[in-house]
């Protein structure tokens, strides 16, 4: 069997869920594959369910933010991504273009083949109206910044997508969510002030939509301070994966804890997290994640 016909089974958030994708039966079957998906908002504003659409026409709902396991013909992170020799084919670009950004990042990094896979994806055309091309983006960004301490790239990347607006979409708002803290953090660790600020304001645009209904505008700022001051840091997910010794799992959990850690740094800190607090979180938690993401490389 060729690299090319091989399928990879791994775990992903339902929000990562992209067309190739198969589910797992019971059995071990897979599903058809994922032709596309949509992300539908509860009457709050936020991500509740991503509706993925199958080529056999039948369509599966997941809760947003929930994990499951896929089967694809792309490897997902980690050492066995070098086996999908397709992924890292990298298109050239024109030179001034965002794919000719992807590619220069890229060739700064031969070794690394998770950004490998990401770049060669959005290197064959990004469009900032995709939710997955968004997601890859921040996802490079976050490789480079986290995983490689790459932070000049990384905000290359970022400024790829950090000047879209808020339309009203979440689903895509998201990663540009993330890509605007990071951005922030970065800028703000530099001692670039005034441009962490100008990013912090950006990723607060949601904040600032005025909500004509009352008592649908009282709700949110309930919802937006219940997430400030009671953040989801997924302790328990942590503290499982450490018990299970499972090096995977509680680097992928760390992760989702460092991006609440900038998010929550970026919107100027809560009631419970203070700012100063917030950065040494932070550094601890870059501190793991690399740590344990070497262990996983070593063995």
């Amino acid at each position: 069997m060729t690299d090319q016909q091989r399928t990879y089974v791994h775990t992903i958030k339902a929000e990562m869920i992209a067309p190739g994708h198969m589910f797992l039966r019971r059995g071990g079957k897979h599903s058809a594959e994922v032709a596309g998906t949509a992300v539908v908002n509860d009457d709050f504003g936020s991500p509740a369910l991503v509706i993925a659409t199958l080529t056999d026409g039948k369509k599966v709902r997941i809760a947003h933010g929930s994990s499951l396991r896929v089967a694809s013909t792309r490897p997902g992170p980690g050492p066995a991504s070098a086996l999908a020799l397709d992924d890292l084919e990298l298109i050239p670009a024109e030179e001034g273009t965002p794919e000719a950004v992807i590619v220069d990042v890229a060739r700064a990094h031969p070794k690394d083949m998770d950004i490998q896979r990401i770049a060669a994806r959005l290197s064959k055309g990004l469009n900032i109206k995709s939710g997955s091309n968004l997601q890859d983006v921040r996802d490079l960004a976050h490789r480079l910044f986290v995983y490689v301490d790459d932070r000049d790239n990384a905000l290359r990347v970022c400024q790829l997508i950090t000047d879209v607006p808020f339309d009203g979409n979440f689903g895509r708002w998201k990663s540009i969510q993330g890509a605007l803290a990071m951005s922030a953090f970065i800028q703000h660790e530099a001692g670039e002030t005034e441009e962490s600020e100008r990013l912090a304001k950006a990723m607060r645009a949601p904040d600032e939509v005025e909500e004509k209904d009352p008592l649908r505008a009282k709700m949110n700022a309930i919802v937006l301070q219940r997430q400030l001051n009671e953040p989801n840091l997924y302790d328990k997910e942590i503290h499982r994966a450490m018990a299970a010794t499972d090096k995977s799992a509680e680097r992928d959990w760390r992760v989702e804890r460092l991006a609440v850690l900038t998010y929550l740094r970026t919107h100027g800190g809560s009631e419970t997290l203070e700012p100063a607090e917030l950065e040494r979180r932070i550094a601890n938690e870059i501190v793991a994640v690399r740590a344990l993401n070497e262990q996983l490389t070593a063995g």
